[in-house]
């Protein structure tokens, strides 16, 4: 696995990356030289980068810097959050539909599909006008999208191995359906959910700012990557900092998750090796 994985320069440049990113993230009370919140009264008006302000300031005077770094710890806690949502209903699903196949299999698999393609802002909408804003029930809204990638991926490993002599062993030793399931299959399903859960993070990040830049997401003044684009879209010509930082600092972010999830599943996948 190692070996394949760094055959590659990709993932252990995002692995780098990745972990300057987390580092800063955690690190961000720290690190970052003022309160992402912090309204300077004395000078309400945006700065450009300097040696004082290395990311200048928006227009409430509030350092780009340390709310670049907060924003951090919101994409990337509400990316996992949403992704253990996700893998969890749809790998649950998957598994069911997999192992009990038949009648069983068509149904869940056919509700998963109608659920899938309500379009995914529609669904948003429906879900945060129900519940309200907040980073809770934007967790939830991003969560329960998407379940077909986890049950498809889990129902496909399922067929292949639930007819293996591992399986047909625990069932003649009298194990539960439940057992069987979490003990003995989905450890061999764990490989490919790894890599699709990687990418996943990277999409949750990306959908969540989306939300955020449209009024959707986390609210102000919390720092938030799409928030930000949102306020600094009114000041791309006389502030282009405001919208430059943090997006590339979603780029990147997102850019670094595939490159990992892409290198993941060339050292996991074992029809690439040789």
């Amino acid at each position: 696995m190692f070996k394949e994985f760094n055959k590659g320069y990709g993932g252990k440049i995002a692995v780098i990356i990745l972990a300057l990113i987390f580092y800063a993230a955690f690190m961000a009370p720290f690190i970052a030289p003022y309160s992402p919140t912090e309204i300077d009264y004395s000078n309400m008006t945006y700065s450009a980068p300097s040696l004082e302000h290395w990311f200048g300031t928006d227009d409430f005077g509030r350092d780009m810097f340390s709310r670049v770094l907060y924003g951090a710890r919101i994409a990337l806690g509400v990316g996992f959050a949403a992704v253990l949502v996700n893998a969890s209903l749809g790998v649950s699903l998957g598994l069911l539909a997999g192992y009990y196949g038949g009648k069983v299999d068509m149904i869940i698999m056919r509700l998963v599909e109608i659920w899938n393609s309500i379009p995914f802002i529609l669904l948003a909408l429906a879900i945060i006008s129900a519940l309200g804003t907040g980073i809770f029930n934007i967790i939830i809204a991003v969560g329960v999208t998407g379940l077909i990638n986890f049950s498809r991926l889990t129902r496909s490993v399922v067929f292949q191995i639930k007819e293996k002599e591992y399986v047909s062993a625990a069932k003649a030793l009298g194990a539960s359906d439940l057992r069987i399931l979490y003990n003995h299959i989905l450890p061999n399903s764990i490989s490919s959910l790894i890599v699709l859960s990687t990418l996943r993070i990277g999409i949750s990040i990306l959908v969540v700012a989306g939300l955020s830049f449209l009024g959707l997401g986390i609210q102000p003044p919390t720092a938030a990557w799409g928030t930000m684009l949102n306020r600094g879209q009114e000041y791309l010509i006389q502030a282009p900092w405001m919208s430059v930082f943090p997006g590339l600092a979603i780029i990147i972010t997102v850019l670094s998750f595939n490159l990992l999830g892409d290198a993941l599943r060339d050292a996991l996948d074992p029809r690439q090796l040789d």
